[in-house]
């Protein structure tokens, strides 16, 4: 199989091409999430559409978009469909990956074939005992000559059910490496996942790799680099497009909610009058309009390519995916049983809005890399445990 660089692409999406495309399949998102499968179709027509590729280079068949395009396109799919959302974000991941560290034959083979939806990809990096602790995953990679060996098991992928290719993270000789493995090798096993709590529609799998093999050139990145670089690439870019989706959740249930509290009367009182139900709006529109602040300033972090981009990102990501599930909880409480009706946007996204606290980073890990940070300003180094010489001083 052989791809030329520089085919033509899709034309860069913009944030008014991904309202369109949102609003055009708002109705259908909670079908999907009842049926707990998203069509083939319209994963093609994303790919079509530009979606899918937002910040990959033309050279590549992508849009060659700022990260303030990918930043509101995950906003605007994100405020319709989480499992819209988790394909750009995982699209996103494996194409950054490979384009930061691939080789020149690997991004002009990938590439091409993921931007224009040829292939679509999985991440492959969490196990049963590795899920925030990446450093202790087990899957290995071994072999010499031209082939390599990957055997393993991972958990909760996203499409994972139907991913044609997966960036796998392993260890050869106990050095992390990730490597590409295409869904349809000898060896390849997959295990639906079904009735999780958010994301229904992500066709999430556990994903086992038996003895698969496949070329060595399937490696990607140096020796050694595949947990700090290869994966911590693809999990930054992650990180950002569910932050900006999780903004999209959490501006979608604050208008749901507030247009409801406008409309509904209780005993001949609109529900807007009632002072708890303001102060549940109030919070939660500066939950949200701080999440969004926060969001902004890591996308002009990383489009002026600061050194901070990536903790800011991480912080981002962490007051988004908060504001979206106390926003949802909040719209939800507000909406009474119209907000737990099989139908209800504000019940899907309070449970889709869990799962967000969870992926690309638990809470919990970013809290510890945020208080690190700010530690590290005032000369306590969390890794030692103690002030540095200068602070102690």
């Amino acid at each position: 199989m052989s791809v030329t660089t520089g085919s033509s692409g899709p034309e860069a999406a913009t944030a008014v091409d991904a309202a369109a495309f949102a609003a055009s399949v708002r109705d259908d998102a909670t079908v999907w999430d009842q049926q707990g499968r998203l069509p083939d179709s319209v994963r093609q027509q994303a790919a079509q559409d530009g979606l899918l590729a937002v910040s990959l280079p033309t050279a590549y068949g992508g849009a060659g978009g700022s990260p303030d395009d990918l930043a509101q396109v995950c906003a605007q799919v994100g405020a319709v469909c989480s499992t819209l959302r988790g394909l750009v974000t995982v699209q996103e991941m494996v194409t950054a990956a490979v384009l930061r560290w691939g080789t020149p034959e690997q991004r002009g083979l990938w590439l091409p074939l993921l931007a224009r939806g040829g292939m679509f990809a999985g991440f492959a990096a969490t196990e049963a005992g590795a899920g925030t602790a990446l450093a202790a995953v087990n899957t290995h990679v071994r072999g010499s000559g031209d082939h390599v060996l990957v055997t393993g098991r991972k958990v909760w992928i996203t499409f994972g059910q139907t991913a044609d290719v997966f960036l796998v993270l392993g260890k050869a000789a106990d050095r992390p490496v990730a490597v590409l493995v295409e869904g349809d090798r000898p060896g390849v096993h997959r295990e639906p996942v079904q009735g999780h709590l958010g994301m229904r529609a992500a066709g999430i799998a556990h994903v086992s790799f038996d003895g698969v093999r496949v070329p060595r050139t399937h490696l990607v990145g140096p020796p050694g680099s595949g947990l700090r670089h290869v994966i911590g690439t693809a999990l930054d870019h992650g990180r950002f497009t569910v932050a900006w989706g999780s903004v999209g959740m959490a501006e979608a249930c604050l208008d749901t909610a507030a247009a409801h509290a406008a409309r509904r009367t209780q005993g001949g009182v609109a529900l807007a009058e009632h002072q708890l139900v303001r102060s549940v709006l109030a919070r939660a529109a500066v939950d949200t309009a701080a999440a969004h602040a926060l969001c902004t300033r890591a996308t002009r972090s990383r489009t002026e390519r600061r050194p901070e981009a990536v903790s800011e990102t991480v912080l981002a990501k962490y007051a988004a995916a908060r504001a979206a599930a106390d926003v949802s909880s909040g719209a939800v409480q507000i909406l009474g049983a119209a907000g737990i009706a099989p139908d209800s946007l504000a019940g899907r996204f309070f449970r889709d809005a869990k799962v967000m606290q969870l992926i690309e980073g638990s809470e919990h890990v970013s809290e510890l890399h945020i208080a690190g940070r700010l530690l590290r300003r005032h000369g306590f180094h969390p890794a030692t445990g103690s002030p540095t010489q200068e602070a102690a001083s």
